[in-house]
């Protein structure tokens, strides 16, 4: 029972890693009705800018983990969000009008120019960090195995809560959150009633590029390390998360983070870990086949 207590634990911290990153991918398709292919390689982007962050700070001698810990948060979000800016007027907005594909294949272009920019720029190595939040607490000890709860893993699962509380009021008592429900439900109207939809489809890719940005930051102070490629893989697992709690869904995408992570762990623990991957998507398909929509999805309504 306590292996088991262990592992729920470390499945909820992936699981709220994958989940951030799943909402930037819901956020998107949402507005656009398109898959920002990209996303999963600002992820990455968002990991590495926290990292040049620290050790920019470290050379200036900072050494305050708090303070550090802050301006990585803010600097990782900022230069992330402007990645997420480029990515909407270059791959997007000129294809807007285009045939559906278009956009698609233009997203995934623009992962593999993001993808080898930061293997030619920060080399194909793992760039690792030292712990930076150390620390934890043991719930239970049963002689033979422990379960903690490390501070580190307090961190990445209280900021992911925090910001889609923040995220989730944005969306629903706000200006920019109404502009946003009306151009997912017609672009064209929204025009005419005076949303600004070019600016409110920016915004959108820049919040879900901010979300990512927090993302590759825990990824970064949970595994300690960062590297070019880890963006297709994290970004394959949060978009199948988001199409498993239902493409569209805020609150699907973080339930089908959770669901993803809680997988994957309990597979790696009780099973064979060069099949979590297998697993994962196993019980995507199986779901999709009973649940087309996914788990909280809504049926498209034909627009008129």
């Amino acid at each position: 029972m306590d292996y088991f207590a262990q592992q729920l634990i470390n499945g909820v911290v992936l699981g709220s890693i994958y989940g951030l990153i799943a909402t930037g991918y819901t956020m998107v398709y949402g507005i656009v009705g398109m898959i920002n292919f990209a996303h999963g390689d600002i992820f990455m982007i968002g990991g590495f800018i926290a990292l040049i962050t620290f050790l920019i700070l470290m050379s200036m001698g900072l050494s305050a983990v708090p303070l550090i810990l802050l301006v990585m948060l803010i600097v990782s979000m900022a230069v992330t969000a402007v990645y997420g800016w480029v990515v909407e007027r270059i791959a997007y907005r000129p294809l807007r009008q285009s045939f559906r594909l278009a956009p698609l294949l233009s997203a995934i272009g623009m992962s593999f120019v993001l993808m080898n920019f930061s293997q030619v720029s920060q080399g194909a190595q793992v760039k690792p960090i030292p712990p930076l939040i150390t620390g934890g607490y043991t719930l239970h000890d049963s002689g033979n195995f422990a379960v903690q709860l490390s501070n580190v893993q307090i961190v990445v699962v209280t900021t992911t809560i925090v910001l889609l509380a923040i995220f989730s009021y944005i969306v629903s008592r706000t200006r920019f959150g109404r502009d946003m429900r009306a151009c997912e439900q017609d672009q064209t109207m929204a025009a005419l009633l005076g949303v600004n939809v070019d600016r409110t489809i920016s915004m959108t890719f820049v919040i879900g590029a901010s979300l990512a940005a927090v993302a590759g930051m825990m990824y970064l102070l949970y595994y300690g390390l960062v590297d070019f490629f880890m963006g297709f893989v994290a970004g394959i697992k949060a978009f199948t998360a988001a199409v498993l709690g239902g493409i569209g869904s805020l609150p699907g995408a973080m339930l089908g983070g959770l669901a993803i992570g809680l997988i994957e762990t309990f597979w790696s623990a009780y099973f064979s870990i060069e099949y979590k991957d297998v697993a994962a998507f196993s019980i995507l398909i199986i779901v999709l086949i009973f649940m087309p929509t996914g788990l909280l999805g809504r049926p498209e309504v034909e627009k008129v």
